[in-house]
């Protein structure tokens, strides 16, 4: 070998041994940093949820959304389990999912039943959805109706926010 084809075949291995080490010091093998433990993401079940909300809280939740919004758009049935969120948060209702849904007369589904059916997958997708912090109402609305349904005055005289699907979102 030759004296240059030497001196290439030194910076070469030179350039390698270099790179290796610094590849190896990075992964903590020669006194680098460790890298942080990846760990596998939990299930959703209650990962995402605010620590105040329990899966009985999930059920209940999913339930009226089934029960008032079953064939609306997944986005209603979303908004539907929102304005429940809502008025968790607002000081003119109950501070929890059940003080709000079994506020007397406060839902049509309480009164007649429907709430105690079991939730479809969608309904529960949406309750999940609105517990982690999804409100399509367009405002953090606080009653919805479907006009259709009801002829009560008050709550047609709320401020509109937003329709989607058969129901209208109001603050």
């Amino acid at each position: 070998m030759n004296k240059t084809r030497l001196r290439a075949a030194v910076c070469i291995l030179l350039i390698l041994g270099i790179f290796g080490g610094a590849v190896l010091w990075s992964q903590g093998l020669m006194g680098g940093p460790r890298p942080k433990e990846v760990e596998p993401e939990p299930e959703q079940e209650l990962s995402g949820w605010r620590a105040d909300y329990s899966p009985s809280d999930l059920d209940l939740l999913a339930r009226v959304v089934r029960a008032e919004a079953q064939g609306e758009p997944y986005d209603g049935q979303v908004a539907v389990a929102a304005v429940v969120l809502n008025r968790v948060r607002h000081p003119e209702f109950p501070n929890t999912i059940p003080g709000v849904i079994y506020e007397p007369r406060a839902f049509t589904v309480v009164t007649n039943g429907q709430v105690n059916k079991p939730a479809d997958e969608s309904a529960l997708q949406a309750a999940h959805a609105a517990l982690n912090g999804l409100d399509p109402t367009g405002g953090g609305a606080l009653y919805f109706y479907n006009p259709a349904k009801t002829r009560d005055r008050w709550v047609r005289s709320r401020n509109v926010l937003k329709t989607i699907g058969e129901h209208i979102f109001a603050g």
